[in-house]
């Protein structure tokens, strides 16, 4: 049943969100707004700050000037309860070597203080779900999975505390088409239920495929947001973003000895 006590309260919100690292500007002063329900893209080339925005908005790096909060809860004030309704999935997820997939999800149950038998259920449907039970049954250890394993392990520690949002960075990157199927089913499936998912990518046909809305990040500012309709502008979404964002011309006499 969808929690309507928080319907009309935006998912994640992003305020004057600022980051600077010296004199570089990496994230310049972004207001963002994901409603609830919504499965929101946010876009941009690499180094446009998106890593960067999302890692403030769910309290994994402070920023130097304004502030995330989710579901009205400001990440930084009141983190506790803010997390406990975030599903991340951060950029570069540093894992647990050591351990099977199985064996890290139960460490994750305990460091959420979660009911023992709820945790052993739910990761045992997460494995087979997300097709990592073979890897399970063989004691395969998380620091030999291959990184599109690794992506669905991050995702299960995201989704076994049943959070309301899910944050994720490029979470299909790596992940092969029938595990891409399987991730947009539990996605949508989510969503359906009343849950938000924010997703980054650069890939703007997945984004175009899944989303029902999509801000365009540039250099650390927002050029574009809204539904993916009012983004597009009558356009494909990346015929759009190159309109915003540009792209370096080449001359025909550039890269000439290209084919010898």
């Amino acid at each position: 049943m969808t929690d309507t006590s928080t319907h009309s309260t935006p998912a994640l919100e992003l305020r004057g969100l600022r980051r600077e690292f010296g004199d570089k500007v990496a994230v310049a002063d972004i207001d963002l707004s994901v409603p609830a329900g919504s499965f929101y893209g946010v876009v941009g080339p690499n180094g446009a700050g998106k890593t960067t925005a999302l890692s403030m908005a769910v309290g994994l790096l402070r920023p130097s000037a304004g502030t995330a909060y989710v579901q009205g809860l400001d990440v930084w004030s009141d983190p506790v309860e803010a997390k406990r309704r975030l599903g991340v999935l951060p950029d570069g997820l540093a894992l647990p070597e050591r351990l099977t997939g199985g064996e890290l999800l139960t460490y994750w149950g305990r460091f959420r203080k979660m009911d023992p038998q709820v945790v052993a259920l739910r990761t045992s449907e997460l494995l087979r779900i997300l097709e990592l039970d073979e890897a399970e049954s063989l004691g395969t250890l998380v620091g030999e999975y291959s990184t599109g394993m690794r992506k669905k392990i991050g995702l299960a520690t995201a989704l076994l505390h049943t959070p309301r949002v899910l944050v994720l960075d490029e979470p299909y990157e790596a992940v092969d088409p029938v595990s891409a199927r399987v991730l947009t089913r539990i996605l949508r499936r989510f969503t359906e239920t009343g849950g938000s998912v924010v997703i980054s990518s650069h890939v703007m046909a997945l984004v175009e495929q899944l989303c029902d809305r999509v801000a365009i990040v540039a250099q650390g500012h927002v050029l574009a947001q809204g539904t993916l309709d009012e983004v597009r502008a009558g356009n494909s979404l990346e015929d759009r973003f190159v309109e915003l964002v540009g792209a370096p011309e080449i001359d025909e006499e550039e890269l000439s000895w290209i084919g010898g």
